[in-house]
């Protein structure tokens, strides 16, 4: 049973966009439809790459790359959190949290080759939240994949604390020539998608996207959010820490008041890559074996790429989504899962699972920042 003992806080809106579709309704939607944002990579130039796809979002002019595209989409996925939970536009007085794992690289890249010039306070969020929404407190923080669930935790202890009613929790990240670069370097060869836990993954791609939520200290709720765990193993610079990521989903749990045999669907990390699957499918086993649970488990990242920083919150909003319609978009193109999964519940093509209340939600990142969340079905 749920204890209800446990603070709870309203995720009152939620706004989103990656390379599949602008908006966090029909980002749902493209998942649900297994519909992927893969496509041939045109940012900058591909003949310097093994691999040669991404998830790009497509809103550069013909034939050119711009500038600020990081600090455009956090714009947009806040105004359209803003205006899901009906609180207007004017966020003076109101706390934005920012996670991203590499903030404007690319704009930095463009402008030390020449191929952009824009003042140097841009490569900041701040200014252009002020701006467009009057945000006097804006916070950034850039701690690799799980910048936007370090963010959620920090934000709920902003509310914990008595700093205000309302928080803006939001995480935005773009492709950049040298993350990408750097990918295609580390891994064995080249990767035509992203394939979590599948045996025939061959790595991670890079993915454009950003996300927000709105969570207040009370109020109607898309989801409430039960609770956010936090640790840094610190075991290594790259590779994912088994026991590290065992004890985050552990305090989740415990924070929020369950069991492992309350969750109803996990949205994992889910790269596609050889370490984080193994890990991860490893940390699930741990947790849920003997319990009597075996939660549906999916992963966003093979319609989404790996958006980076945001990628944590991403998952969260289509989970709240996903709780509110009984719909469990699937893990795309997984056809064969590798051996460390088989005795997951993979999603393999739309779930519908309505009477689903609670959704964990995991992003890991590099230097063993691990974050899950734990959200529950709301009542809007």
């Amino acid at each position: 049973m749920l204890a209800q003992a446990v603070q709870r806080w309203p995720i009152a809106g939620l706004g989103a966009i990656a390379s599949n579709a602008s908006g966090a309704a029909p980002l749902f939607e493209a998942l649900c439809a297994g519909h992927s944002g893969l496509s041939p990579l045109y940012g900058f130039d591909a003949g310097r790459f093994r691999t040669r796809h991404a998830y790009e979002i497509d809103d550069r002019p013909a034939g050119a790359d711009v500038p600020g595209r990081a600090t455009q989409w956090l714009c947009e996925a806040v105004a359209e959190a803003v205006h899901d939970a009906g609180i207007g536009a004017d966020l003076s007085g109101i706390p934005v949290l920012i996670g991203t794992g590499l903030r404007e690289l690319r704009s930095i890249e463009m402008r030390w080759t020449d191929a952009a010039d824009f003042p140097l306070s841009r490569l900041h969020f701040g200014p252009a939240l002020r701006e467009r929404f009057g945000a006097e407190t804006t916070y950034t923080v850039s701690n690799a994949c799980s910048a936007s669930l370090y963010t959620l935790g920090m934000g709920a202890d902003l509310l914990a604390g008595g700093a205000g009613d309302t928080v803006i929790i939001a995480g935005t990240d773009s492709i950049s020539m040298s993350m990408f670069g750097l990918m295609d370097r580390v891994q064995p060869g080249a990767v035509d998608r992203v394939r979590p836990f599948d045996r025939n993954r061959r790595g991670v791609l890079m993915g454009d996207g950003a996300a927000a939520v709105v969570l207040r200290r009370d109020g109607p709720a898309r989801a409430w959010l039960r609770s956010v765990a936090l640790n840094c193993d610190a075991r290594s610079e790259t590779a994912p820490d088994l026991a590290g990521i065992t004890a985050a989903i552990a305090d989740a749990h415990t924070r929020a008041g369950i069991e492992p045999a309350d969750v109803d669907v996990v949205f994992a990390h889910g790269t596609g890559t050889a370490l984080n699957d193994e890990a991860e499918a490893a940390a699930l086993a741990k947790t849920f074996t003997g319990t009597g649970a075996r939660p549906l488990v999916t992963a966003i990242k093979s319609m989404t790429g790996h958006t980076s920083g945001a990628s944590g919150l991403m998952s969260l909003v289509v989970a709240a989504q996903a709780l509110g319609t009984g719909r469990i978009p699937p893990i795309a193109g997984l056809t064969d899962p590798a051996g460390e999964a088989q005795d997951l519940r993979l999603v393999t093509s739309l779930e519908l699972c309505p009477d689903a209340v609670l959704a964990q939600i995991q992003a890991f990142g590099f230097g063993g920042v691990n974050a899950v969340a734990i959200v529950e079905k709301g009542d809007r």
